[in-house]
């Protein structure tokens, strides 16, 4: 599964919070609806080429705002 996700070293923003911006816009336009399964953690490093801790953060946070749901193993 292809993200779309980009990080940019010139944005002087942390990547995750470039992570966060992007799946948050992603929500907000409909790309991603309600239900729609997000990249695994791993699968999103790949693509974004970051390292997995990187995208936990970003997820994590994402959660404690309300924006996503995680469950274990999916």
């Amino acid at each position: 599964m292809h993200s779309g996700l980009v990080i940019s070293h010139a944005d002087p923003r942390p990547m995750y919070l470039q992570i966060m911006a992007q799946i948050q816009h992603r929500i907000a336009v409909g790309d991603w609806p309600p239900g729609h399964e997000l990249p695994s953690i791993r699968a999103l490093a790949a693509s974004v080429q970051v390292s997995v801790i990187t995208v936990k953060r970003a997820y994590l946070e994402l959660e404690r705002d309300g924006v996503i749901v995680t469950r274990q193993g999916k």
